[in-house]
């Protein structure tokens, strides 16, 4: 008998940028044609490498499709999850919310064709897959303080990702 047990090698990263009054927008990403999931609106995500944790991860591929700069990474206190039936595994995706500057525009990679900045409505509209719709509900509830958890959710940033802290990426809760 095989021994299963749910694995984590992908994550999901919302992107959020200030917007008006204590309110934020987030990032989407068009998948190019060439592909997994053409055509659909996505947050960054991508797999883990051999001895890369979640979060580490979630900043080298921050950096290699947005190119933004990061300036608060949190966990979101959701695991998305799925059944994966063309190789019978669980997935259990780590999310993120990664909080860049207000005004600053992604520099894209050849995984995407365009991108635009959402509010959250309209983000959630976008998002074909349930378990990314309420990681993004989620995420934005942390930012905004109504989940009172950044404390212990907030990841150290290496200061090369984090260069210096500032209001300039909104409000901290």
């Amino acid at each position: 008998m095989t021994t299963r047990h749910p694995i984590v090698r992908v994550f999901d990263c919302h992107v959020a940028r200030p917007a008006a009054a204590a309110e934020y927008e987030y990032l989407l990403l068009r998948r190019a044609a060439t592909k997994i999931y053409a055509g659909t609106w996505r947050m960054v995500g991508g797999k883990l490498k051999e001895g890369e944790t979640a979060w580490e991860a979630c900043l080298r591929e921050l950096a290699e499709e947005t190119q933004l700069p990061i300036r608060r990474l949190l966990t979101v206190p959701y695991i998305n999850r799925f059944y994966e039936w063309r190789h019978d595994r669980i997935n259990d995706i780590p999310v993120f919310v990664a909080v860049t500057d207000k005004d600053k525009e992604p520099v894209l990679d050849e995984e995407h064709s365009e991108a635009c900045w959402e509010t959250l409505g309209d983000a959630q509209t976008k998002l074909r897959w349930p378990g990314q719709q309420e990681g993004l509900r989620l995420a934005d509830r942390l930012l905004r303080g109504q989940i009172d958890l950044s404390d212990f959710m907030e990841i150290d940033l290496p200061s090369r990702t984090n260069t210096h802290k500032d209001t300039s990426a909104g409000p901290r809760s």
